[in-house]
């Protein structure tokens, strides 16, 4: 079984490699999704947010108000690391249990990308086989949060900046992706890197 730990900043194309990889025959764990679903009304991640950060971080549906959250920890270093600290094990609980599924569905030869954002924040790197990261231009990461996340430009460069650098993630990487062209031309590194991995 191979452990793929895949990591990247913001809006640098992490998902299309995960979608590709999981196209040549990889399983995905989510972090991402994992945080969404536990984040869902009266799933723990929300209630222990909600009585770390207050009720008004619950919209009027009873969903979390993610933009509230999001401007608090991103200006906050301390309510970042409070907010980590409420979420990064009760995703790593959940991450072993799809793995767990994984292995019974496909069998020891499983290939397993862990899809994990803050995978150098979180000191998680050497947890893995192999550590792929994604990287794409500043100025075009933040073209895209804009144009496709409705961010204004301030907000963008805050997400960026409270992220890992480029340089730390590349520290510990055993290849980069660079995402700087059309899709098709990831896509093709992708499939590249694959036959190579596991030919």
């Amino acid at each position: 079984m191979l452990h793929i730990a895949l990591t990247g900043g913001i809006a640098s194309g992490k998902s299309a490699v995960a979608a590709r990889l999981v196209a040549n025959g990889a399983v995905l764990v989510d972090s991402d999704a994992i945080v969404r679903q536990l984040q869902e009304p009266a799933q723990p991640g929300l209630v222990a947010i909600a009585r770390e950060f207050g009720p008004q971080m619950i919209a009027a549906d009873g969903s979390l108000d993610r933009r509230a959250l999001g401007e608090l920890v991103f200006a906050d270093d301390d309510a970042r690391a409070r907010l980590n600290a409420i979420i990064h094990p009760l995703v790593r609980a959940r991450s072993k249990e799809l793995v767990e599924a994984a292995v019974a569905q496909h069998g020891e030869d499983a290939v397993i990308v862990h899809d994990i954002p803050l995978l150098v924040e979180t000191g998680q790197a050497e947890d893995f086989d192999v550590v792929l990261v994604v990287e794409a231009p500043r100025h075009e990461r933040i073209r895209r949060m804009i144009q496709n996340r409705g961010m204004s430009a301030t907000d963008a460069a805050a997400r960026i900046d409270a992220q890992a650098t480029d340089d730390q993630r590349r520290a510990v990487a055993d290849h980069v992706f660079v995402n700087d062209g059309p899709l098709n031309h990831l896509e093709a590194a992708v499939d590249q890197w694959w036959a190579q991995a596991r030919g």
